[in-house]
């Protein structure tokens, strides 16, 4: 006997079982994001974005928290979210484990980069980059090498730090060199004046060198026509409306809309970080 009423319907269920992509956009989309903040944080930062995409594709996007950068890389790949934010190590980690692709960059004075910078309290003595040697230093995700190889391309090796560690986030990074439990910390450089409250504020002794910027990429097993759906929607972004520039404004204060983006952009950052992936794979 055949069931051809049962198989026509379980059929699209199953392709999105094994693949970890919704079988029709009806089901609706996941977006993702490493953890510049902590989950409550990131889920306010991202409502408007997740809420314009809805209306603006006719799909349902919800946004689904990562705790860290390596679950953020696992989830795209794996089809848990389709779509994510991710900063230029996440990205190169998830094209080279699960090939995932490229969508579009965000602009700052209509240009795809931005900038990380080496900050210390205002009211500190640490003047250069020498001074901190024997000093403490906090970095975020233990997987965003980018973070250790500008530290390490300002001019400081890392074991001639007094000691280092890993907080996660940038707010949580920020609050905790103004609160002095760290000497100094690196941080986006567009975040430095969000943390400027008079003279406890923040101070910067170093800014790299423009990087290839963060990004969205879609899971590589997306439908062409969901990407490219969600590639307008996010080039039509313009800081040319008030109700535009309260969504570009909630995921970056900074950002001046959205151009498209390709693999080979991101090769400068694979040259900064292979001596720290290197260093990794060492049994």
């Amino acid at each position: 006997m055949k069931f051809p009423g049962i198989i026509g319907l379980l059929g699209p269920l199953l392709v999105s079982f094994l693949t970890g992509v919704p079988a029709h956009a009806d089901q609706g989309l996941f977006l993702g994001s490493v953890a510049m903040d902590a989950p409550e944080a990131m889920v306010r930062r991202m409502a408007p974005l997740t809420q314009y995409l809805s209306v603006k594709t006719g799909y349902r996007v919800t946004f689904r928290a990562s705790p860290n950068l390596g679950s953020a890389v696992y989830d795209l790949g794996n089809g848990f979210t389709q779509i994510a934010y991710l900063t230029p190590v996440a990205y190169i980690d998830a094209r080279d484990k699960f090939h995932v692709v490229p969508l579009v960059a965000p602009q700052r004075e209509n240009a795809p980069k931005f900038h990380l910078a080496i900050v210390v309290r205002k009211d500190s003595d640490i003047q250069k980059i020498t001074d901190l040697r024997g000093k403490k230093f906090a970095f975020g995700d233990e997987k965003a090498l980018l973070q250790r190889a500008v530290v390490v391309g300002a001019g400081i090796r890392l074991e001639e730090l007094g000691s280092y560690a890993y907080l996660k986030h940038y707010d949580t990074i920020a609050k905790a060199v103004l609160r002095g439990d760290f000497d100094a910390g690196i941080l986006k450089h567009a975040m430095i004046d969000e943390y400027d409250d008079g003279p406890q504020g923040l101070r910067t002794i170093y800014t790299s060198p423009p990087l290839p910027p963060y990004l969205f990429a879609v899971n590589g097993k997306l439908p062409p026509s969901v990407v490219a759906k969600l590639r307008k929607a996010l080039l039509d972004l313009k800081p040319d409306t008030p109700e535009h520039r309260a969504i570009l404004g909630s995921l970056d204060d900074t950002y001046d809309g959205f151009v498209r983006i390709g693999d080979h952009d991101y090769d400068l950052v694979r040259k900064l970080i292979a001596p720290f992936r290197n260093e990794m794979r060492k049994p």
